[in-house]
């Protein structure tokens, strides 16, 4: 036999002669094997083993906080980047509205005005659509005409006379305002009753 061989059978044999702590003479005959024995130091190793599944468990729980983070963080990046594209949104919807209330007064027997009146109906469907499509990605118009006077949803650009009014009621819109979630976007512009 070689050397090393001969170091791997004392080997073997000092395991097999190592008398275990729990081994007794009544258990003695039910164990067999070198896997079935108990360990010389079983308490101190089992309390090593709970340590170590603690912080398991503490590791799986900041992980599975983490991914709930993440979740959460990414749904808020989305939001926003929504809420930035449609604030770009706003201001050509407000240019729009404004320049389709400004068209001149067309006259119903006209025959040239009848075409312009089918433009200008045709422009005023595409304003409603542009409008219903803020509507769907959650952005309202604030109420202005006839409404009181609220500093947290209207700015007042001017004050006017007039009669049968109470102070404060807002009398014309310069430009919309509107929410989103209960947010305001962009405060209206508004002239009020003296």
């Amino acid at each position: 036999m070689t050397d090393e061989q001969n170091n791997d059978n004392e080997i073997k044999e000092e395991i097999n002669s190592e008398p275990l702590e729990d081994e007794t003479e009544e258990n003695q005959g039910e164990k067999t094997g070198f896997f079935n024995r108990k360990c010389k130091n079983c308490e101190s190793s089992t309390g090593q083993v709970e340590e170590y599944k603690k912080d398991w468990q503490r590791a799986l729980a900041d992980y599975k906080n983490l991914q709930k983070e993440t979740n959460e963080r990414r749904s808020e990046w989305a939001q926003m980047s929504k809420t930035m594209i449609l604030e770009d949104f706003i201001p050509v919807y407000d240019n729009f509205k404004t320049a389709f209330f400004h068209h001149p007064t067309l006259q119903a027997d006209n025959e040239e005005h009848k075409q312009i009146k089918s433009w200008v109906d045709g422009i005023g469907y595409i304003m409603k659509q542009f409008g219903d499509v803020m509507k769907s990605h959650g952005i309202e118009e604030v109420k202005t005409v006839g409404e009181q006077f609220d500093p947290t949803l209207h700015e007042s650009v001017g004050e006017e006379e007039a009669e049968g009014k109470e102070s404060g009621v807002i009398l014309k819109e310069a430009s919309g305002g509107y929410k989103m979630g209960g947010k305001v976007v962009k405060v209206a512009k508004v002239i009020i009753a003296k």
